[in-house]
């Protein structure tokens, strides 16, 4: 295992619990001094230990961000494996175990619709909340479910804590992996995502949702893809900036309504 503790809180108990289940580690990111976490390492800067691990032949790299609650995976061949994909692998599973409770997986808006149609043909539903692991933790507790997370690797799963815990849920695939006897990519790689782009767009004065043209063009970008795709905007909650997300079957049909929906926004900034 390649571990990146992203110079942050995990960095003495990931590779300790690591260790003492036998896994050959190989430790990055584990040197803090107060100032350098989460620099160009840990689950949002993934490329040093996708390098590391192809150089070690390493069976599967796992990333967690500054304060660990967060994890991203990297399969043996050096493909991320995402919060969608790890929610997939754990919805399987659970499933098969009879533990899955509630017949469905929380994730956010941001979640992609091929999580949905891998769920769909395992008998599962998937409950979409606003982003944020509070709205997906609310969710799951109204709804009875045990499993739920967003795409950026925040997992919670509900049998072992309340919040997010990126050793946990690296320790549930990890275990995965050593039941079924299978490597890290045909425990993680469970469907192909489809074609998606985020884009955010900054502004300075009001909020450009408000206009009227950019609300048309969102419902009509909308009514366009539906589905076939989705459309999300949304004003960030903590930057003036618009998150736009959109993803569809077709990837000219992805840059198609992003381009129309980022020209419609600008005519309004």
């Amino acid at each position: 295992i390649v571990l990146d503790c992203a110079h942050g809180a995990a960095y003495r108990v990931a590779p300790r619990v690591l260790e003492e289940l036998d896994a050959q580690v190989t430790l990055m990111g584990a040197d803090p001094d107060g100032v350098n976490i989460n620099q160009n390492v840990g689950a949002t800067a993934t490329d040093g230990l996708r390098a590391l691990l192809l150089e070690k032949g390493a069976q599967i790299g796992i990333a967690l961000d500054g304060d660990a609650d967060r994890v991203i995976l990297i399969d043996e061949h050096g493909r991320s494996v995402d919060g969608d994909q790890i929610l997939a692998a754990m919805a399987q599973s659970l499933q098969a175990r009879g533990a899955l409770r509630g017949g469905q997986v929380v994730a956010t808006e941001m979640s992609n619709l091929g999580l949905t149609r891998y769920l769909e043909g395992l008998g599962l539903g998937l409950i979409r909340t606003p982003v944020g692991d509070r709205q997906v933790m609310q969710a799951m507790q109204q709804q009875g479910c045990n499993l739920g997370g967003e795409q950026s690797g925040h997992m919670i799963l509900s049998d072992f804590a309340s919040t997010g815990d990126g050793l946990v849920t690296a320790l549930q695939i990890l275990a995965e992996m050593v039941k079924q006897g299978r490597s890290a990519s045909e425990v993680t790689q469970r469907f192909t995502p489809f074609p998606q782009r985020l884009t955010n767009l900054r502004f300075t004065a009001d909020n450009p949702l408000n206009n009227s043209r950019v609300q048309a063009a969102i419902k009509t970008a909308k009514e366009a893809l539906a589905g076939q795709g989705r459309v999300f905007v949304r004003k960030s909650g903590t930057e003036p900036l618009i998150r736009i997300m959109v993803e569809a079957e077709e990837a000219a049909l992805v840059e198609q309504w992003t381009a129309q929906l980022v020209n419609a926004i600008e005519a309004a900034l």
